[in-house]
């Protein structure tokens, strides 16, 4: 022995040993197991998705879908609005499109209850559409989910009143 301790500072410092090492993989793979899709995103790097959602401020269900979003990481400015035809016309949701409540993010319209995970494709993709619809109160989309569960779609549609079905959920 040189006489210098290993829990001496200046020998450890800037050193992580395996049993530190193990503790600190440890505690990140616990994370990932155990929080939010949101809450990694902001360990990876990546800035949380903005989006701005327009609602009644009496809907209960509006309330629950821009709960679960802010759980999947999105940041949300929410507008209550008494009559959100407005907004519909100007951000050109047509009749067939509408929801209770619309967001915008990006260059795109976000009709209703849509999945976060459809969102993110979508943006990822960026397909040459308005945006994303799940048109009516169907039960089973995020923020409708508190019944039986039915299958419903999701339909991209186009400022000149064009849609399609862009997922099916059941």
């Amino acid at each position: 022995m040189d006489g210098v301790s290993t829990a001496d500072p200046a020998v450890t410092e800037g050193i992580m040993d395996r049993r530190h090492f193990l503790g600190a993989a440890t505690a990140l793979g616990a994370l990932a197991l155990v929080a939010p899709r949101g809450a990694l995103a902001s360990v990876r790097g990546a800035a949380p998705l903005k989006m701005t959602v327009y609602k009644s401020p009496s809907c209960g269900c509006c309330k629950s879908w821009i709960a679960y979003m802010k759980k999947e990481g999105f940041d949300l400015k929410v507008i209550d609005m008494d009559d959100l035809s407005d907004i519909k016309r100007s951000t050109g949701v047509f009749s067939a499109m509408e929801s209770c409540h619309t967001g915008l993010i990006g260059s795109y319209v976000v009709e209703g209850h849509v999945p976060a995970d459809l969102i993110r494709k979508m943006l990822a993709e960026q397909p040459k559409i308005l945006g994303l619809s799940v048109p009516g109160m169907v039960n089973g989309p995020p923020g409708m989910d508190d019944g039986p569960k039915q299958p419903y779609q999701v339909i991209a549609f186009t400022r000149d009143g064009k849609s399609s079905v862009y997922a099916r959920r059941s």
